[in-house]
């Protein structure tokens, strides 16, 4: 009786939310201003407030914390209403997750979700239309930017009049950190990410660099590096659907345009998202990743217009594929784990590029006015169409044979951290116990001479691999790779990969040596050491022959020696990841 009757008056409350919500003004600041301005953080998260007071299917959720001390919020669509985080998961409906603010000056998404939900909740008509969809919008993902506001960091941007800053409350570019995790904003990300689990990833930008006619443009992962049936579906059936929606709508769209130091119709690569990007870190997942980029130097108002419509798009290419989705990311990791080889490095195809009539504007090189040099002009009163090489197809230039499992000391914490962040499955070892491994040890490696993001980046990694019985102790980590975060593993644990833990510094400690010798002492030792060791004399004496450096430098001798001898740790440039096939 309890239950009936708890059930009478929730009903009540929501029947008069929903007969009540037209008492509340719901117009934006962005529509009040006539598309010129964006609201203030804390105005974006009380409008939010009073939506889902208004309309019951309308939830708000917070989660974590971000570096500037305040949850990150989630604002949750679902035409029969959403109670509760464990709703989200358990949807089987069809799940997009839009972010939103990442760089808070490129406030666009911001203004046209707000618009967006409510147009939604409030016309009926939607409502039926996306009666299979569970929207979630990542109101304002930098939180700290968005609180450093000013008018003058964009300074190539069209508007809003004020706005957020790119850097977060750390001064992180939080499109860079997903996979690395240096900030509580990601962390709280990876949360959202595996509560919602979504088909479908729309993450909102404004674009930099060259002049064009379009004002707006979409980039999708990439879709070799998606891979299967999935990477083809984006390809090939996803993406054409989305800009003949778009069209339908006399909105022209382009792939982002990645240029640097040239003009577009010269041709152009498709951008790599790797790991380390929002839509490269959610693939990993099969999620379908895209970013919407407006073009910096059009009108505020025609840029938020177009994002909004072009998120009605998506969403309607995801209803309407809503069963091919689902059926494509279930069956991904059985696709991967089939190939028993997986890529952790590519390049650009060069010879098959596609073809674009790409819409620009002439471009020339004039005389500055402020410096003593040229400066490139683009003229919007010469327009044109070209036809422009777009290479948007990349090979393979590295792969890695998939193990079985992998085996990491439980003393990397930092890295286990972000194992449980991004749900990955593990079991700690109950004994101590003896397995033969696959071992790596960092062979070379490239270090960028700048700090990037918080880090000395490395690149160009090569390793040597051996196997070796090694005796592991009770609580280390064993982690088989036959889990949905197959791709997760093979990115961030496999050294070569471009956004790997050890390219981001996780494993530096191994890079020094802990223990040394003083030559004078060690002279007696290696003589001995030659003498006994035939392998290792013979070894050293050829060394001496062909290696005319190695010949002329006693001190690499004798360290050559050392490094060969028993006394040479084993800790030094082995990768504290080890394989099991």
């Amino acid at each position: 009786m309890k239950n009936i009757v708890l059930i009478v008056f929730l009903a009540f409350i929501i029947s008069c939310n929903d007969s009540t919500n037209n008492k509340v003004d719901f117009t934006t600041t962005f529509e009040k201003s006539a598309g010129t301005k964006t609201p203030e953080y804390k105005d974006v998260i009380s409008y939010y407030e009073q939506l889902a007071e208004a309309y019951s299917q309308i939830s708000l959720f917070s989660f974590g914390q971000t570096d500037a001390g305040k949850p990150l919020h989630l604002v949750v669509y679902n035409k029969e209403g959403i109670y509760n985080v464990e709703e989200i998961t358990n949807s089987k409906k069809n799940k997009i997750l839009i972010n939103n603010g990442i760089h808070p000056g490129e406030s666009d998404g911001i203004d046209a979700s707000m618009m967006l939900l409510r147009d939604i909740v409030q016309n009926d008509s939607l409502k039926k239309k996306y009666k299979n969809c569970l929207i979630a919008v990542i109101p304002v993902y930098n939180v700290g930017g968005s609180l450093n506001r000013n008018s003058h960091t964009r300074a190539n941007q069209n508007g809003p009049k004020e706005y957020g800053f790119r850097g977060n409350a750390r001064n992180f570019d939080l499109n860079r950190d997903f996979i690395k995790q240096d900030t509580k904003n990601a962390t709280t990300f990876a949360e959202i990410f595996h509560t919602v689990n979504p088909d479908v990833f729309i993450d909102n930008h404004v674009s930099n660099g060259a002049d064009y006619q379009y004002a707006i443009t979409h980039l999708f992962t990439q879709h070799n590096k998606l891979g299967g049936n999935l990477g083809s579906f984006l390809e090939n059936e996803m993406k054409p659907q989305l800009e003949n929606s778009l069209q339908k709508k006399n909105i022209i769209i382009t792939p982002y345009v990645n240029v640097w130091g040239n003009t577009p119709e010269t041709g152009f690569s498709q951008f790599f998202d790797s790991p380390r990007y929002s839509t490269g870190y959610t693939t990993l997942f099969h999620t379908l990743g895209l970013m919407i980029e407006t073009h910096m130097l059009k009108p505020y108002k025609t840029r938020v217009k177009q994002t909004y419509e072009f998120m009605f798009s998506a969403f309607d290419v995801t209803e309407k594929n809503s069963n091919k989705i689902k059926e494509l990311r279930s069956k991904a990791l059985g696709e991967i784990l089939s190939k028993k080889t997986y890529p952790i490095t590519y390049k650009i195809d060069s010879i098959n590029p596609t073809t674009l009539n790409f819409k620009g504007y002439e471009a020339s090189y004039i005389d500055s006015k402020v410096t003593s040099g040229k400066r490139l002009f683009y003229d919007v009163n010469q327009p044109f169409e070209k036809e422009t090489k777009y290479y948007n197809n990349f090979l393979v230039d590295q792969e890695v044979t998939i193990p079985k499992a992998y085996i990491l000391p439980q003393g990397w914490h930092k890295v286990i951290d972000r194992l449980e962040a991004n749900k990955i499955e593990f079991t700690h070892l109950k004994k101590d116990t003896i397995i033969t491994v696959e071992v790596s040890h960092i062979n070379d490696y490239k270090t960028r001479n700048v700090a990037y993001e918080g880090h000395y980046l490395h690149y160009n990694t090569t390793t040597k691999k051996s196997t070796k019985t090694i005796q592991f102790r009770k609580g280390d980590v064993y982690i088989p790779t036959n889990q949905n975060g197959v791709r997760y593993l093979l990115e961030t644990l496999e050294a070569e990969a471009t956004d790997s833990f050890f390219n981001w510094n996780f494993f530096d400690t191994v890079l020094q040596k802990k223990e040394g010798y003083s030559a004078y002492v060690f002279e007696d030792i290696a003589e001995n050491i030659l003498a006994k060791n035939p392998k290792i004399k013979a070894a050293f004496e050829e060394k001496l022959i062909k290696d005319k450096v190695f010949a002329n430098n006693p001190r690499m001798q004798l360290d050559f020696v050392y490094k060969n001898s028993p006394h040479y740790e084993t800790a030094h440039l082995m990768l504290p990841v080890f394989k099991i096939y």
